[in-house]
This record gives C-alpha cells, sequence and structure tokens, in this order.
C-alpha cells in the first residue's frame, strides 16, 4: 500500500465537522452583514447619510444645505456618502474580526502584502505537490514500461 504521509492521517469526521462550522459560520456572518449600517453627517451637520449592504440607505439634506450653491452641496454630499462608507467598512472589519478573530478574512485584504505572501507560499506548495505527483506518474510509467 502507498503512504499518503500526513494525509492518511486526516480525521474525515473532524475535517466533516470543521467544514460544517465555517459554513454556519459564513450564513451568520452573512445575515449580520446585511444589519450593519455605516453612517456620517458632515461637520456643518447640514447631510446626513446612511450607507448599507444594498447601497445608498438615506440621504438627508437639513433645511440649511438647501441653502448651499449647488457645487458646495454636491462636495459636501460626495463627502458624507464616502464617510458613511468607511463607516460600513470599519464596522464589517469589527465584525469579522469578532467573527474569526485573528483568521479574519479583511486582515488579508486590508494587508495587501501579507496576502501576496499567503497566495506566494499557496503557489510555491501548488508547484511542489505537482512536481511531486508528476514524478511519482513518470515513476509510475516506468514501471510499467508505458
Amino acid at each position: 500500500m502507498t503512504d499518503f504521509g500526513d494525509f492518511g492521517n486526516i480525521d474525515m469526521d473532524r475535517l466533516l465537522h470543521s467544514v460544517d462550522q465555517q459554513i454556519a459560520k459564513a450564513e451568520e456572518l452573512e445575515k449580520a452583514m446585511a444589519k450593519l449600517v455605516g453612517r456620517a453627517e458632515d461637520e456643518d451637520h447640514l447631510v446626513l447619510v446612511e450607507y448599507a449592504q444594498e447601497g445608498l440607505r438615506t440621504l438627508e439634506i437639513r433645511p440649511k444645505g438647501m441653502r448651499l450653491g449647488a457645487a458646495e452641496l454636491s462636495e459636501k454630499i460626495k463627502a458624507t456618502v464616502q464617510d458613511a462608507v468607511a463607516d460600513l467598512h470599519r464596522l464589517s472589519s469589527e465584525l469579522m474580526a469578532e467573527m474569526f478573530g485573528a483568521a479574519s478574512p479583511m486582515r488579508m485584504v486590508e494587508d495587501s502584502a501579507a496576502m501576496l505572501k499567503q497566495v506566494k507560499r499557496a503557489e510555491a506548495s501548488y508547484d511542489r505537490a505537482f512536481e511531486d505527483v508528476m514524478g511519482e506518474l513518470d515513476r509510475i510509467r516506468r514501471d510499467l514500461d508505458l
């Protein structure tokens, strides 16, 4: 019988349980993310914005804000929407950190250098595994005189 190394010692029940837990956690995350709302208000309290997963939820322009020129009001609205989006991003990051801890997927997205390092490590592992498999297949081919 062929030696499968560490793969021969995998506890399938434990693996399946872990997968079930991750799926449940992802479903819980999806429900919680749908409830998050990023909020922002400009420094003059003329524009209030709420931004959620589905996009712009609330845009409130107070009466004093309507007295502004179109360009100035437009800039206030754009800046406040950006702040609300940033707030939603912050809330999402906090939720993911709370649910996943140090293994939070957001941590990788926010730290592109760490993400690239992980990708390169995965690529190297894939390359090694591919070379091992191809070497083993070549050995089998030679043994069978193919």
